[in-house]
C-alpha cells in the first residue's frame, strides 16, 4: 500500500482482544440485559429532579434523629458551602484522586423522595446508553420492595437473578457472573420487612445454593457470594445503620436542592417564564415550603399545585402553608377522579375509597411502614381498583402476580394520616379505638385535643410525627375546612377559631428543659401552619430595640426558626449579643450549624448548654470555627464537649479554650480527641509545621496520622518532622506528598525514620521531586517502614537498585512499595520482582505502573477507539474503518454537524473514558498532538479556546514542539533518547492521572508527561494535526 503525502497520519489500536464464542454469547446476553432493563425502568419524566451529585460522607451516624427527616435536610452543608467532596452518581465506586482503595459496597443516604432511586435510574440508563461505567458487564437493580414480596420463598441467587431477568436464561448457568464485573444495586433499604442479620444468618457462596432472600442479600453484602460484585445500597438516613460499617467501603448522601437548583428545577419544569418566576418568589416567601423544597418530590407536588391554580387563574389565594398546599394536591387528585367517574354515587364510593386510604396512612404512620398489602384493603371492604384513581396518592408494584401498593412519599402519608385523625374527631365516632390508643382526648374540646397531640408528637424521639402535627394543626383552620367541604371529603365544618387561638398560646407558653431546641423549632413552624406569626413580628421590633431588652425563651425559638430559613447569612454567629437566659440559648444554638463561625464567649456555658452544642457537632453542619473562651468549664461539660468533637460530622479546623480553667482531667478528654489531624491541602508552609511540631512534642498528644500533601512546604520542614519522630510519640502514619521537600529533606527525614523511637510505619513522598539520593536515605537497615511510596518522583534505576539493596539487608519491615510514574526501565522491575519472590523478603506489594501491560490478569485494561467522522474537520480524512486519520488538502464531503471542528485540525474518539485504560498512538509526519477532551469543549470558531489543551476542559500533548498543554498553560516534557514513532496513553480517571508515554522498539517505556487533575466527565481521545497551507 502506499501513502500520500501528508502533514500527518495517525492510527491507533490494540492487542489481546478475546475471540471466544462464550463471550460472544455473553455480549448478546448483555446487549438483551440492556434493552431489558430500558423496558422495565421507570422513565426519568422528570429530569429536573436528577441530582448530580452526591456527597462523600466519613460514615455513618453517631447522633440520633430527634428532627423529622425533612427539617434536617435544611441544614445539610450544599454547593459550595461544604467541604465533603461531591461525586457524580456515576462514579460512587472510582476512588477520588490520590486514592488508592478498592470500593466494592456504597451506601447511599437521603430522605424520603430527596432522588435516590433516581440516582440509581441515571447510574441504570447511563449505562445501557453507553455514557458511563463502560467497564460494568451486568447490572441488577433489586429494590427491597420488590424483594419483601417473596420474602418468604427460598431461592438460588441464580434463580433469583432468572427471575427479575429472564433475558439472562441464555447463559447456561450463575458461575459466569464470577468472571464479569456485576452491579447489585439494593434499592430502599429503610422499606425492607427482610431479616437481614448480618451476625446470625448462614454465609453463602455458590450462585446456586438456595435459601431465603434475606440469607442471600446478607451473603452478598458479607462478601461470601460473589465477592468481586459491586453493591450499591440505598437508604433512608434512620434504617442505615442495618448494615455494620464494616461492610462499608464509602458512603455518599442525597442532600437534595440547593436554592439554584430549586430556581432551576421550576424554570425546567415550567415552560412559561413569567409564571415561573412567580411561583419562585412565592416559594421563597414561606419558610416551610422553602424548607420543603429541598426535597425534588415536594417540588414536583409544589409545581403541580402551583402552575395549575396560576394557568386557571380564578382569584383562588394561592397556598402559603405545607397544609394548604397538600390540601390543594389532594383536590387535583380528587378533580381528576370525579373527570373519570360521573355518576355520583361513584364519586361518593370514591370519596369513601380516599377516606380509607387515610385510615391505612394513619394506622401504617406509627410503624412507619409505607407499604399497604392486598389483606390490608380487604379489612376495609375496600376495592383497591378505586384508590388507584389516586395515581399521585397510591402506586402499586407487581412481581411475579404479587402485588403491593405504596405511598407516594411519606408527606403525602403524613398528610392523609392527619386529615384522617382530624375527620374522626370531627365526627366524634364513639367507634374509632385506633384513634384512643394514640391519642387520650379524643372528645375533648379542640384545644385539649390539639394539645394531646402535640404533646404525642414531642415525646417521639426520632421526630417521625413532627410533619403529621403540621398537618393535624393546619387542617382545622376554617379556611382548609371549606376547601375540603367543596369535594365532599370534611361535611358541616366546625368553628375552630378559639381553639387554635389557645393552641397557638399553648405553644408559645411553652417552656421546658427537657424539649430538645429542635422540637421547639418545628412547634414554631406550626404556629405558620395556623397562620401565627405575632412572634415572628415581636422579634422584627426587638431587634430593633435597645440591647438591653431581653428575649424570652419563647421570642429565641422563633428567632431560631427566622434565622434557620434566611437568606444571605452572615459568616458568624455570636451568641453573646443576645440578651437571654440560659433556656434561651439552649434553643438559640441550634443555629450554630448554619455557619462558618460561631462565637460563644463569655456565655458562663453550663453543662445543659454544653450537652446542646455537642449535639450542634453531632448534627450535620457547616462550622470550621468555634471559639469557647472565657467559659469555666467543668471536667462534664469537657466530656460532652469531646463526644461532639469526635463524631464524624465535626468538622472543626480551629477550636479556641482560652480561660476556660480546663483541670488535668479535662484537658485528657481533649487531647483524647486529637487520635487523626488532616492538615491536608492547606497552605501552612514551614512555619506553620514549626508550629505544629511544637504541639506533636507535647506528652499528651496522641495524634497517629498526620496529612501534610500539598501544603507548600521546603526540605526546612523535613528537620522539624524528623525531630519529632526522635522523640516519644504515637505517629504511625505520614503524608508528605505534593510538596517541594527534595532529597535534601528527605535525608534530614531519615535521621528521624532510623531512630529507636520513630513508630512510623506508612510514608507518603509522592510528587516531593526526589532523586537517587533520596533512595539512600530511606534505604537505611533501620527504616522500620512497612508502606512506602515515592510515586511520580522522576526516580531513575540507581535510586531503586538502592532501594532493593536495602530490602536484601532489611527484609522484615517493608511490605508495600508504590514506584509508579518514575524513570524506571525493565532491570528496576527484575530486581523488585526478585524481592517479591524471595521468601526471605515481606513485601508484597508493589505498584510499578509498566505492570498493566505485562500482567496477564489486567487485559481488561486497554480499549479499543474509533474516531468520530462527526467531530471530524473537513480536512481529516478517516480510514481503515475510522482507526486512522490523515490530514489531506481537500475537504471531506462531511455534512454539517454541530460537533465538527469548524477550524482546527482536530478529531474525537467517539468513546467516553471514565475508567482505567490505555492505548497506543503510531504517527507519522509533523504537527501532531494527542489530546483528551470533555464532550463540552468548544468546537466552533479560530480562537485559541477551541484548540485542545488551551482551555479547561481539554489535555494535550504535542509531539513536535515537546509541550504538554492545559487550559493554556505549558510545560516542557523531556525529548527520549531514542526517537519513537509510537506513544502509548494511560488513563487512570478515578486517580485523576493521565500519563503519556514513548514507546521504544524493544516495548521500554518512558514518561513524557503526567496530568493530574480530578476529572468531571468522561474523556474523549482526541488527535490534533498542522493545519495544511
Amino acid at each position: 500500500m502506499t501513502e500520500q503525502r501528508t502533514n500527518g497520519v495517525i492510527t491507533c489500536g490494540h492487542n489481546g482482544l478475546r475471540q471466544a464464542s462464550d463471550v460472544d454469547v455473553q455480549m448478546r446476553v448483555k446487549q438483551l440485559h440492556k434493552a431489558g432493563l430500558k423496558s422495565r425502568l421507570d422513565i426519568l419524566t422528570d429530569s429536573a429532579t436528577v441530582q448530580k451529585d452526591h456527597y462523600i460522607t466519613d460514615g455513618g451516624n453517631d447522633g440520633v434523629y430527634e428532627q423529622h427527616e425533612v427539617w434536617q435536610v435544611q441544614s445539610l452543608p450544599r454547593g459550595e458551602t461544604t467541604e465533603d467532596t461531591p461525586i457524580s452518581c456515576n462514579d460512587i465506586f472510582k476512588p477520588l484522586p490520590g486514592q488508592e482503595r478498592h470500593i466494592r459496597t456504597v451506601m447511599t443516604k437521603g430522605v424520603a423522595g430527596i432522588g435516590k432511586t433516581v440516582s440509581v435510574q441515571k447510574f441504570i440508563i447511563d449505562w445501557t446508553d453507553g455514557v458511563a461505567n463502560q467497564d460494568v458487564d451486568f447490572i441488577f437493580p433489586l429494590s427491597f420492595r420488590e424483594l419483601n414480596l417473596i420474602r418468604g420463598d427460598q431461592y438460588s441467587l441464580h434463580r433469583l437473578l432468572l427471575d427479575f431477568h429472564p433475558e439472562l436464561m441464555k447463559l447456561n448457568d450463575g458461575e459466569v457472573f464470577k468472571d464479569c464485573q456485576v452491579v447489585f444495586i439494593l434499592d430502599g433499604l429503610d422499606e425492607s420487612r427482610l431479616t437481614l442479620d448480618l451476625k446470625q444468618n448462614s454465609n453463602l457462596s455458590d450462585v446456586k445454593q438456595i435459601s431465603s432472600v434475606d440469607v442471600l442479600m446478607t451473603s452478598l453484602i458479607q462478601r461470601t457470594l460473589l465477592p468481586s460484585a459491586l453493591i450499591w445500597i440505598t437508604s433512608r438516613p434512620a434504617a442505615a445503620s442495618q448494615i455494620p460499617t464494616q461492610y462499608i467501603d464509602q458512603v455518599t448522601e442525597v442532600r437534595g436542592f440547593n436554592d439554584s437548583q430549586k430556581e432551576e428545577y421550576f424554570r425546567k419544569r415550567i415552560s412559561d417564564e413569567s409564571q415561573a418566576k412567580r411561583i419562585i418568589s412565592h416559594i421563597k416567601a414561606s419558610r416551610s415550603l422553602h424548607i420543603m423544597c429541598h426535597v425534588p418530590a415536594f417540588c414536583c407536588i409544589a409545581a403541580t399545585v402551583l402552575q395549575q391554580m396560576m394557568e386557571k387563574d380564578n382569584n383562588q389565594e394561592i397556598p402559603k402553608t405545607l397544609t394548604e398546599m397538600f390540601i390543594h394536591f389532594l383536590l387535583i387528585q380528587t378533580n381528576h377522579m370525579h373527570q373519570a367517574e360521573c355518576e355520583t354515587e361513584k364519586q361518593v364510593a370514591q370519596m369513601d375509597s380516599l377516606l380509607t386510604l387515610a385510615e391505612l396512612a394513619f394506622k401504617h404512620l406509627e410503624h412507619g411502614n409505607m407499604a399497604l398489602h392486598e389483606e390490608d384493603f380487604r379489612e376495609y371492604n375496600t376495592d383497591i381498583k378505586k384508590c388507584l384513581f389516586y395515581p399521585g396518592i397510591i402506586k402499586e408494584l407487581a412481581f411475579n402476580e404479587r402485588k403491593i401498593y405504596y405511598f407516594s412519599h411519606s408527606s403525602v402519608q403524613e398528610f392523609l394520616a392527619a386529615l384522617h385523625v382530624f375527620n374522626y374527631y370531627k365526627c366524634l365516632n364513639d367507634n374509632c379505638t385506633t384513634l384512643e390508643v394514640f391519642l387520650e382526648k379524643t372528645h375533648a374540646p379542640l384545644a385539649e385535643f390539639l394539645e394531646d397531640a402535640v404533646k404525642k408528637a414531642l415525646d417521639s424521639s426520632s421526630g417521625h410525627l413532627d410533619l403529621f402535627l403540621h398537618f393535624l394543626l393546619g387542617i382545622p383552620l376554617e379556611s382548609n375546612q371549606r376547601l375540603l367541604q367543596d369535594q365532599c371529603i370534611l361535611t358541616h365544618p366546625m368553628n375552630s377559631s378559639p381553639g387554635i387561638m389557645k393552641i397557638c398560646q399553648y405553644i408559645k407558653d411553652l417552656d421546658k428543659e427537657d424539649i430538645a431546641p429542635e422540637k421547639y423549632i418545628n412547634l414554631f413552624h406550626c404556629l405558620f401552619e395556623m397562620k401565627d406569626h405575632s412572634l415572628d413580628e415581636e422579634i422584627q421590633e426587638l431587634l430593633k430595640s435597645p440591647n438591653g431588652f431581653k428575649l424570652s425563651p419563647a421570642h429565641c425559638s422563633a428567632l431560631a426558626t427566622a434565622l434557620l430559613t434566611s437568606d444571605g447569612l452572615p459568616d458568624g454567629f455570636d451568641l453573646k449579643k443576645y440578651n437571654t437566659s440560659d433556656e434561651g440559648r439552649r434553643r438559640l444554638l441550634p443555629v450554630m450549624r448554619i455557619y462558618r463561625k460561631a462565637r460563644l464567649t463569655g456565655c458562663n456555658l453550663s453543662d445543659t448548654l454544653c450537652k446542646a452544642v455537642a449535639s450542634v457537632l453531632q448534627s450535620p453542619n457547616l462550622l470550621v470555627e468555634l471559639d469557647l473562651s472565657s467559659n469555666p468549664f467543668c471536667d462534664s461539660g469537657v466530656q460532652c464537649l469531646s463526644a461532639g468533637l469526635r463524631t464524624f460530622n465535626c468538622r472543626l479546623q480551629t477550636l479556641r479554650l482560652v480561660d476556660c480553667e480546663l483541670s488535668d482531667a479535662s484537658c485528657a478528654a481533649m487531647a483524647a480527641v486529637l487520635q487523626s489531624q488532616n492538615c491536608l491541602c492547606n497552605k501552612i508552609k514551614d512555619s506553620g509545621v514549626q508550629h505544629l511540631s511544637a504541639g506533636l512534642y507535647h506528652a499528651n498528644c496522641n495524634l497517629e496520622i498526620l496529612r501534610l500533601a500539598d501544603c507548600d512546604l521546603s526540605d526546612v520542614s523535613c528537620a522539624a518532622v524528623a525531630a519529632v519522630l526522635q522523640s516519644t510519640n504515637s505517629l504511625k502514619q505520614l503524608d508528605l506528598s505534593s510538596n517541594k521537600i527534595k532529597d535534601c529533606g528527605v535525608q534530614d527525614l531519615s535521621a528521624g525514620l532510623c531512630h529507636d523511637n520513630c513508630n512510623l510505619r506508612i510514608l507518603r513522598l509522592s510528587d516531593c521531586k526526589l532523586r537517587t539520593k533520596s533512595c539512600e536515605a530511606v534505604a537505611s537497615s533501620e527504616c522500620k517502614l512497612q508502606k512506602l511510596s515515592v510515586k511520580d518522583c522522576q526516580i531513575s534505576d540507581e535510586g531503586f537498585r538502592l532501594l532493593s539493596e536495602a530490602l536484601i539487608t532489611n527484609p522484615s519491615h517493608l511490605r508495600e512499595l508504590d514506584i509508579r510514574y518514575n524513570n524506571q526501565g525493565d532491570s528496576t522491575l527484575k530486581l523488585l520482582s526478585a524481592r517479591l519472590k524471595d521468601y526471605h523478603c515481606a513485601l508484597k506489594t508493589l505498584y510499578f505502573f509498566p505492570e498493566i501491560r505485562l500482567r496477564p490478569d489486567m487485559q481488561g485494561y486497554p480499549c479499543d477507539l474509533t474516531l468520530d467522522s462527526n467531530t471530524a474537520n473537513r480536512n481529516l480524512l478517516l480510514s481503515e474503518g475510522n482507526r486512522k486519520v490523515t490530514c489531506v488538502s481537500e475537504e471531506q464531503p462531511y455534512p454539517d454537524h454541530p460537533e465538527r471542528f469548524d477550524y482546527w485540525y482536530q478529531v474525537l474518539c467517539r468513546e467516553g473514558l471514565s475508567g482505567r485504560c490505555y492505548w497506543e498512538v503510531e504517527w507519522s509526519g509533523r504537527g501532531v498532538t494527542l489530546c483528551l477532551s470533555y464532550r463540552s469543549a468548544s468546537r466552533k470558531g479560530d480562537g485559541r479556546a477551541t484548540v485542545m489543551g488551551n482551555n479547561a476542559k481539554s489535555w494535550m500533548v504535542d509531539l513536535n514542539t515537546h509541550l504538554a498543554w492545559h487550559n493554556d498553560k505549558h510545560t516542557g516534557i523531556p525529548t527520549p533518547h531514542v526517537q519513537s514513532k509510537r506513544v502509548r496513553v494511560d488513563l487512570d480517571w478515578p486517580a485523576g492521572t493521565l500519563s503519556f508515554y514513548s514507546v521504544s522498539s524493544s516495548d521500554t517505556l518512558t514518561l513524557l508527561h503526567t496530568f493530574r487533575s480530578p476529572f468531571t466527565e468522561p474523556l474523549y481521545p482526541g488527535f490534533g494535526l498542522l493545519r495544511w497551507h
